[in-house]
């Protein structure tokens, strides 16, 4: 009986240590949803990342290696230059205006203030409308602090899809260009108003939705994403333009999924999948299984 206790006893303190661990064991910002039929694992993705992300878990690559196709919003390592080019034509102001004739002066001196601590010449700012201004100035702050486009997670695995599994384009370039351009003066300048005003702490913003996105917090995600969206009630249009109905369209083409015979790997940004309003929120109202992973 000694023999056996010094077995048995060692080998269910193992036991217990393993539950007490597995207990506080980290999600991933992954789910599977599951229909009779079809499995769609829905990743969120960061679209400006650092390279120490990197190894992802195992969990997330098994996803993706079990899936036949891989959705993305826009397949951006294969886009038409010359379409491109036609369509940011929206995105600048036509020969003879000029940003000055379309925000106050009151947020022209913020921005002002802005492109001069960046050091570059002012005309290459000016003539961009104020929803490529607001990319453009949120780019530059998170490139300078190390994030960058190469290293995001939409952009990995449509490297690792190339020529082996079926790319679904879930909206376009053409479709976010356009939702962006086709915003009034008023809505762009407000937009462009919150991009100055998060700027000061627009990189620790990211730091604390990376944290998130590493242990699969939706519910800090969702906090973060909140706290700098609903500021101002004036803003809440736009958010309901690029969110909330938007995750409404992805769900719609995820159910399409599920009423087929597949596997796919759907990656979206991480702000549709979390919340009240968010992806998995709006299919499990659909009674679908769903398991965060």
């Amino acid at each position: 009986m000694r023999k056996i206790a010094k077995i048995i006893l060692p080998l269910s303190i193992v036991l217990v240590l393993a539950a007490y661990t597995n207990s506080f064991a980290q999600n991933n910002f992954l789910w599977r949803i599951q229909s009779k039929n079809s499995t769609v694992y829905a990743l969120g993705s960061i679209h400006l990342l650092k390279q120490d992300v990197y190894p992802l878990s195992n969990t997330i690559e098994n996803a993706f290696d079990k899936s036949e196709s891989l959705a993305v919003e826009a397949n951006v390592n294969d886009i038409d230059m010359a379409n491109l080019q036609k369509l940011l034509v929206s995105a600048v102001y036509a020969e003879g205006d000029i940003l000055d004739k379309h925000v106050s002066k009151n947020t022209l001196e913020i921005i002002k203030k802005e492109i001069d601590k960046i050091g570059l010449p002012p005309e290459l700012f000016y003539k961009q409308k104020p929803w490529l201004l607001s990319l453009t100035l949120e780019s530059l702050k998170l490139i300078e602090s190390g994030y960058n486009p190469e290293y995001g997670i939409d952009k990995y695995f449509l490297s690792k899809a190339a020529g082996k599994k079926k790319i679904i384009e879930l909206e376009s370039i053409d479709y976010q260009i356009n939702l962006l351009s086709g915003l009034s003066d008023s809505e762009q300048e407000l937009f462009l108003l919150y991009t100055l005003k998060d700027l000061q702490t627009l990189v620790q913003d990211a730091d604390s939705i990376v944290r998130a996105w590493k242990s699969g917090d939706a519910k800090l995600m969702d906090s973060i994403i909140r706290e700098s969206s609903f500021g101002d009630d004036r803003f809440y249009p736009i958010y309901d333009k690029f969110v909330v109905q938007r995750n409404k369209n992805i769900t719609s083409v995820i159910e399409a999924f599920l009423k087929t015979k597949g596997t796919y790997f759907v990656v979206v940004g991480a702000a549709h999948l979390s919340g009240e309003k968010g992806i998995i929120q709006l299919l499990k109202e659909k009674s679908y299984a769903i398991e965060q992973m």
